[in-house]
């Protein structure tokens, strides 16, 4: 089990480096450029995954400090295997249908500074490193609740997977943004529009 969670770890290190190598040379301008005003932008997906990934964080300390006890409804509930296989196939690329994001992830409407990918690139860290902290533990064992949905609860594990399908689901979202007619061009060191 420790080994597949340091694979997981080790494709946010992936993410992370693939979204500073595409995205951090973007001005203001693309990174905040959308369609269509009920898309989201670039910097709007990446805060999007800032925001949502967050939301794990008290719940992963409390697990490293080793002083989290389970709840009676995580150490019962028949259905957190079902919860999770549903949930990992509604938030991957493949998924076809369009989630609401919770309130509390979902992303500024306002212009996002440049600043959002090597925040990103901290959080990618921040991330990886409290999964690599958990490794020695029997992840399929610890039972989480959804922090957005109190009655959806699977494992530790599941909630990596969750969480590394979900941030690949944005970050081909945002790939599309940049491949959507009338994105803004990228100028060289001569002016040139490229």
């Amino acid at each position: 089990m420790a080994d597949e969670v340091q694979k997981l770890a080790a494709e946010l290190d992936d993410i992370g480096q693939e979204v500073k190598t595409r995205f951090g040379s973007f001005t203001a301008e693309q990174l905040n450029w959308k369609a269509s005003p009920e898309t989201w932008s670039v910097g709007q997906c990446l805060d999007h995954l800032i925001k949502i990934n967050s939301e794990y964080f008290p719940e992963l300390d409390t697990i490293i400090r080793g002083e989290r006890n389970q709840k009676f409804w995580e150490t019962y509930s028949p259905f957190s295997g079902l919860f999770a296989n549903l949930l990992y196939k509604s938030v991957s690329p493949e998924g076809e249908r369009k989630l609401k994001a919770p309130k509390t992830a979902t992303p500024s409407s306002s212009d996002i500074s440049p600043a959002i990918v090597e925040d990103f690139e901290k959080h990618q860290v921040e991330l990886a490193e409290k999964m690599r902290q958990t490794a020695g533990l029997d992840t399929k064992r610890i039972i989480l609740t959804s922090p957005f949905l109190k009655l959806i609860t699977y494992s530790l594990f599941d909630g990596y997977r969750i969480i590394v399908t979900h941030e690949r689901r944005h970050l081909e979202q945002a790939k599309r943004v940049t491949q959507a007619e009338g994105f803004p061009a990228t100028e060289d060191a001569r002016g040139a529009n490229v």
